[in-house]
């Protein structure tokens, strides 16, 4: 499912998608395809924009990250064991 993209303030935007990674424990990757913008954009609103509008879910998203972050080669290596298995 694919959202039309969003033309509010950058707050505004930044609070969206931290609700969004908050609520479906979201990667800024899946974020970024659910709402059809760029994955550099999802990141800097997150962690800039969101600072500033909302402290609190700046916080939780931040969390979220940095677990995604440290699982991240836990993903990559999967993906080429499936690869190499077929």
């Amino acid at each position: 499912m694919y959202y039309r993209k969003i033309m509010t303030s950058l707050d505004d935007r930044a609070i969206i998608y931290g609700r969004h990674i908050v609520k479906h424990n979201a990667t800024v990757r899946d974020t970024a395809k659910f709402f059809g913008v760029g994955k550099s954009g999802v990141h800097t609103a997150v962690t800039k924009h969101l600072m500033v509008a909302d402290r609190n879910l700046y916080n939780k998203v931040q969390r979220i990250l940095e677990h995604n972050k440290a699982i991240s080669h836990i993903h990559g290596g999967e993906v080429i064991r499936q690869r190499y298995a077929k």
